[in-house]
C-alpha cells in the first residue's frame, strides 16, 4: 500500500482516543450544566409560586374589601369577612349593590407548584389559615384568611415555602 493510500484511509473517522477526550469533555459540560439546569428550574417554580400566593391573596382582600364595602352581605354578624372557601373566590357571590349581579374575584384558582401529586386539583395544593389562627400555626377554620404552600422544602433564599 502506497503512502497516500495510507494517508487517506487515516483520514476518514476518528481515533479511540479522540473519541475518548470527546466524551470526557462532554460528560465535564454536562456535570457542570445540570446543576444549573436544575436551579433554573426551581427558580420558575418559585416564580410561579410567589405569583400564585400574590394573586390569591389580591383574592382574598378584594373579598374582605366588598364586605367592608356592604358589596357583600354577611349571613352571620360575627364572621370575619373573609371567604368560607377558595371556591368563593371563582364561583362568585351577589353584588349586594349591584342587583345581586355575581361579583368574582378570581378567574380560576392557581396550583401550588411545588405540590408533589400533579393530578390533584388545585384548590387541594394550598394549606389554608382561618382568620383566628396564628401565622406560625396555621391552622383551617370557618374562613379563609390566607394560604400557604404545605411544600417541606426550603427556597434559593433559606425560607421554607410554607413561610412564604
Amino acid at each position: 500500500m502506497s503512502l497516500a493510500k495510507r494517508q487517506r484511509r487515516r483520514s476518514f473517522g476518528f481515533s479511540l482516543i479522540e473519541l475518548l477526550a470527546s466524551a470526557a469533555i462532554l460528560g465535564l459540560l454536562a456535570t457542570v450544566a445540570v446543576p444549573f439546569v436544575e436551579t433554573t428550574v426551581k427558580r420558575q417554580k418559585e416564580q410561579a409560586l410567589r405569583l400564585a400566593l400574590r394573586d390569591i391573596r389580591q383574592g382574598l382582600d378584594a373579598y374582605k374589601k366588598a364586605v367592608v364595602d356592604g358589596q357583600i352581605k354577611l349571613t352571620d354578624l360575627a364572621a370575619s369577612g373573609y371567604p368560607a372557601t377558595l371556591v368563593d373566590l371563582v364561583s362568585g357571590v351577589a353584588d349586594a349593590k349591584n342587583n345581586g349581579k355575581p361579583l368574582y374575584f378570581l378567574r380560576r384558582i392557581p396550583r401550588d407548584p411545588f405540590y408533589p401529586d400533579a393530578t390533584a386539583p388545585a384548590i387541594n395544593t394550598w394549606g389554608l389559615r382561618s382568620f383566628s389562627s396564628s401565622a406560625e400555626h396555621p391552622v383551617k377554620g370557618d374562613d379563609v384568611y390566607d394560604v400557604y404552600s404545605t411544600s417541606d422544602a426550603v427556597g434559593l433564599n433559606g425560607v421554607p415555602y410554607r413561610e412564604w
